[in-house]
This record gives structure tokens, C-alpha cells and sequence, in this order.
């Protein structure tokens, strides 16, 4: 498996939950941003992330 794309760090500060316009957290790992206050998980796709919430997945909190 490869390393996912970085992802431009001036992005990461103005990027917001599109559901609750909380903070993202960014988990390289996995290559998504994670919204703890929505239980979601945003996926980065070739370093853009992809912030519709269809496209988002459920996570554990």
C-alpha cells in the first residue's frame, strides 16, 4: 500500500465540517479528516479531500 498524498497544511486550517463547521482532524494513515463532533470521516482523494457528506463514513466514537 502506498502512502497517501499529502495534503497542503494552509488547508487543513481553514477546512470545516460541512455538518457541524467543527474542526477536522487530519489522519494521514488513513487519508481522511476526521469530524469528532460528527462522527464522520471525510476521505482525501489524490490530496483533495472530499468534503460531501455522502461521501463521508461513520466512525466509532
Amino acid at each position: 500500500m502506498t502512502d497517501p498524498a499529502p495534503i497542503d497544511p494552509r488547508l487543513l486550517e481553514v477546512l470545516v465540517c460541512p455538518l457541524t463547521k467543527g474542526p477536522l482532524v487530519y489522519d494521514r494513515a488513513q487519508g481522511e479528516l476526521i469530524s469528532t463532533q460528527a462522527g464522520l470521516a471525510f476521505p482525501i482523494r489524490d490530496g483533495i479531500p472530499i468534503m460531501l457528506i455522502d461521501e463521508a463514513r461513520k466512525i466509532d466514537s
